[in-house]
């Protein structure tokens, strides 16, 4: 697997660099995956690829300095502040269910899995809710491809799929502003429904997390 060392960029920076590498990857049929570990600066909101943006108070992200761009993958939005994201790319023949979708979510995450539990932390996938439509947060809806602690999602992750290759990314949470969240998503998020990094172990660091998937 080919490492890329974390940076923080800008939004549109780190969707611009997930396209390239999907398209690099194809243009060089890549046999082995590629994976990515990247933070955000400014804060930034993400919209699933045919999500509506009407929900946005654009005035109120423009004075918190939070920026917006559009992934290329789907599902809802999520808030980029106080998280990583990863992304991963490979072949479809890479994974063993690479054809089915939700399989192959499972197929990548059991990384997560396995490196999570290294520093105590035992994460397993969600079970898959009735999903209520008029949730814009990301994190507030649940699948059978999500990762969980203690039945809370910790891991949000969205597909796209391009030419016989998966690009799949997702944050996992560090930490949250639950204010910050309602005001900008107009809905109540539930510290039922979510968890962190910070609430699960607050001495784990990010450079923490960082470290333990640069790790071979």
């Amino acid at each position: 697997m080919q490492f890329m060392d974390y940076e923080i960029k800008t939004g549109e920076e780190n969707m611009q660099i997930d396209s390239d590498l999907l398209d690099d990857a194809i243009e060089k049929q890549l046999k082995e995956p590629v994976f990515r570990l990247y933070g955000w600066s400014p804060a930034c909101v993400s919209l699933g690829r045919n999500q509506s943006d009407e929900f946005l108070d654009r005035e109120f992200l423009k004075k918190n300095g939070i920026d917006v761009v559009r992934r290329l993958t789907g599902g809802r939005a999520l808030l980029h502040d106080n998280e990583i994201t990863y992304s991963f790319i490979c072949p479809v023949s890479y994974l063993e269910h690479g054809e089915h979708v939700v399989s192959s979510y499972k197929d990548i995450c059991k990384i997560f899995i396995d490196k999570f539990s290294q520093i105590g932390i035992d994460i397993d996938f969600g079970t898959q809710k009735q999903v209520k439509t008029g949730f814009d947060y990301c994190m507030l809806v649940s699948t059978g491809a999500d990762l969980c602690h203690k039945g809370k999602k910790l891991i949000g992750s969205a597909q796209c799929r391009k030419q016989g290759y998966i690009l799949q990314h997702g944050s996992i949470l560090y930490d949250y502003d639950r204010e910050l969240l309602e005001k900008i998503f107009g809905e109540d998020v539930s510290t039922e429904e979510i968890t962190c990094i910070k609430e699960i172990n607050p001495s784990i660091t990010k450079g923490d997390i960082i470290e333990l998937f640069s790790q071979s």
